[in-house]
């Protein structure tokens, strides 16, 4: 039977980190060969419907590319797996935020869903970065159906590639100043994350702490990184 690496996460000590953090660091998903093979499909451009730019757009430096809905099966199998572990942690979610959490079990059903709301095109994305290269804070929202968590994966070794390049968190507390935080990302790990917010404690039960992610300068060599978002744009 194939290895599945999504199920042998500790799932519980992941959905408390999301719960504390609005973010968790998973064990490795992807072999160095596998991180390798995907990276070097950057160059691929028939592989992807668009490049952006992020210059261009002020979004910050470097360049990231939108796979075709024929995604490499690496991408396919990750996406699939997660979709089912992640689906119970976003529907609790959205129970204490008091929202619809309308998901369905099925991936192919909810894909669907978004497609009938006009998101058509994939969304999964590969980003390279070389020197000087940074990603502006932001969230990846591209229409009303929205998927509340999502996935980077490390294609390259942070310390050994590329310095500088950590994965950046900020969270909009309430009444309080924002919090900050800096993730290296090791080659072949996870780090899954909010798409928008997460639900905080109040005194009045349970609100939503916006948050917003992007990495930080790369100062030397390149990083590579994989995008998992499970809604369409």
């Amino acid at each position: 039977m194939p290895r599945d690496p999504v199920a042998e996460q500790d799932w519980a000590a992941l959905a408390s980190d999301l719960g504390e953090q609005g973010y968790a660091l998973t064990g490795p998903l992807l072999s160095g060969a596998e991180c390798g093979g995907l990276a070097d499909l950057f160059d691929e451009t028939d592989r992807f419907r668009s490049t952006v730019d992020m210059a261009r757009h002020r979004f910050g430096s470097g360049r990231y590319r939108y796979f075709t809905h024929d995604l490499p099966e690496p991408v396919r199998a990750l996406r699939e797996a997660f979709y089912p572990r992640l689906l119970p942690i976003a529907r609790d979610w959205a129970d204490r935020l008091g929202r619809p959490g309308s998901w369905p079990d099925r991936f192919d059903d909810w894909l669907d869903r978004c497609h009938r709301a006009g998101q058509t095109q994939s969304s999964q994305i590969l980003l390279r970065y070389g020197p000087g290269d940074w990603n502006a804070l932001h969230r990846d929202l591209f229409g009303d159906m929205i998927f509340p968590l999502q996935v980077v994966v490390g294609l390259d070794t942070p310390g050994a590639d590329y310095t500088g390049g950590e994965f950046l968190m900020l969270e909009q507390r309430p009444r309080a100043q924002s919090r900050g935080t800096a993730i290296p990302l090791p080659q072949g790990h996870g780090l899954i994350f909010t798409t928008r917010d997460r639900p905080v404690r109040s005194t009045r039960g349970w609100s939503a702490a916006p948050m917003r992610h992007g990495v930080s300068t790369i100062r030397s060599g390149h990083r590579r990184t994989l995008g998992l978002v499970f809604h369409e744009a």
